[in-house]
């Protein structure tokens, strides 16, 4: 990966790639149509939207005469950086609630803070005392009771043996 890259570690490629067109002055569909890629697909890539494969990279680098590797590097270190961002949210225990309770959806693609107070909902009116438990434990006391402010119960046991 060229040296005057290694600061864009963590940006998508295709932002990257954007600010290199730019700056060369050259337009996006004519260097679509040069490296034979579908212009709005190129056009998906350069927003964002679209990850870059390895055989797209090395034809862009050749293209504009880059290192080879360098899009590679920059989509490996973009799709890190989003992973650590998933991690750093975190999830509740999924082997204490049950999938059942999601039978809509699936509960490894359910965002657990965008759908915070649908997940809390659902645990309170229908799982049981461990499920709420640690949704408790996930969420925290003060956001069950913002969203269940008038449901929730004296606190349930932390321990499967307390009374």
């Amino acid at each position: 990966m060229e040296r005057r890259f290694e600061k864009y570690k963590g940006i998508h490629p295709g932002i990257v790639l954007d600010r290199e067109l730019k700056k060369r002055s050259i337009k996006q569909r004519p260097f679509a149509m040069a490296i034979s890629e579908h212009v709005q697909s190129f056009n998906a890539i350069v927003k964002g939207k679209r990850g870059i494969t390895t055989s797209l990279a090395l034809r862009i680098e050749t293209e504009l005469g880059l290192a080879e590797g360098t899009f590679v590097m920059l989509q490996a270190f973009y799709d890190i950086r989003k992973e650590k961002e998933k991690l750093a949210k975190g999830t509740p225990d999924l082997s204490i609630l049950r999938k059942a309770l999601f039978w809509d959806t699936d509960i490894n693609r359910i965002d657990w803070q965008k759908q915070a107070v649908a997940v809390i909902e659902r645990v309170f009116e229908r799982g049981d005392d461990h499920e709420k438990q640690e949704v408790i434990r996930f969420y925290g006391k003060s956001k069950i009771d913002s969203v269940l402010p008038t449901k929730v119960s004296p606190p349930l046991a932390l321990h499967e043996n307390e009374p």
